[in-house]
């Protein structure tokens, strides 16, 4: 069986490296399952993806609650 995945939903561009990679939190499906939220490096094309975090909605919004404790300044 051949990998597959679709980006269902661009969520927003977190950074680009000088090769054009894009860092991108999306919701994307992987082999025809549910989407999940998902944070990885994209190429230019986004036929290419590098290793990346996938995320179902309670897990985000775990990491939104520690992200929102944080003190960045």
């Amino acid at each position: 069986m051949a990998f597959e995945f679709e980006i269902v939903e661009h969520i927003g561009l977190l950074s680009e490296n000088p090769r054009g990679w894009t860092k991108e939190l999306n919701r994307v499906s992987f082999n025809g399952q549910e989407a999940k939220y998902d944070i990885r490096q994209w190429s230019p094309d986004h036929e290419k993806m590098s290793k990346g975090i996938s995320f179902n909605k309670e897990e985000l919004n775990n990491l939104k609650h520690y992200l929102e404790e944080l003190d960045l300044d």
